[in-house]
């Protein structure tokens, strides 16, 4: 081979790029990916805390609500004693605030399966079957408040459910109002103002015990 081949063959091929061609990323460029990433992962996090917020309040809401309908169902059973508006014979009706969730001197264990002897009357039926229901709404739901009570308005001027129990004579059905403590909705509030106390807001649920049921008959 010729000395002119031999310098056509070796230009005919692209030379080697400069080396300042082959460039990677930067210190700051990583920074920066890092930075935005950080941001992503953080909006995650919190939709995740915010997820299992949602399933919990959801998990309690039914959960009162089932004991609601348990005790409604109950009432319905012993109308003798459900149907009666007067607190004296009625031992359905009743508050009880958060600490107290019980029947204290009235308390009785006549229906249980374990019980000697069963209930000699519908007003110890009564007796029993609260005595068992508050024992699971104080299980169930944290720092619960319960009203039963015969009421004509158990909502106020705003739409809102109110624990108050409005005496309205032949319009007054049977309400069963629960209230637990939960996280605000508002949030804003961090420290104590982030938890909704059920000693000092509204009822989380009221439910009424309608027509077909216990008091069906008043």
């Amino acid at each position: 081979m010729t000395a002119r081949a031999s310098h056509a063959f070796t230009t005919s091929h692209p030379s080697s790029p400069p080396l300042d061609v082959h460039r990677g990323f930067s210190l700051v460029e990583v920074l920066v990916a890092i930075v935005v990433l950080s941001f992503g992962l953080l909006g995650m996090v919190g939709m995740q805390a915010f997820a299992l917020q949602s399933n919990r309040e959801a998990r309690l809401q039914g959960q009162a609500a089932v004991l609601a309908r348990e005790l409604a169902e109950m009432m319905r059973g012993n109308k003798v004693v459900g149907a009666d508006p007067s607190t004296a014979n009625n031992f359905y009706l009743g508050t009880f605030t958060v600490g107290n969730l019980s029947m204290g001197a009235n308390a009785a264990y006549c229906s249980g399966v374990n019980a000697i002897n069963a209930c000699a009357s519908p007003p110890e039926t009564a007796k029993a079957e609260m005595t068992d229901w508050l024992n699971r709404v104080n299980t169930e739901l944290p720092s619960a408040r319960v009203t039963i009570c015969f009421d004509g308005a158990p909502y106020d001027s705003n739409g809102m459910p109110q624990w108050a129990c409005t005496a309205t004579g032949a319009d007054e059905i049977a309400v069963i109002k629960i209230g637990w403590t939960r996280a605000s909705t508002d949030r804003s509030q961090t420290g104590a103002g982030a938890i909704e106390s059920a000693a000092s807001n509204s009822p989380n649920i009221i439910f009424p015990v309608t027509s077909g049921n216990a008091t069906s008959g008043t």
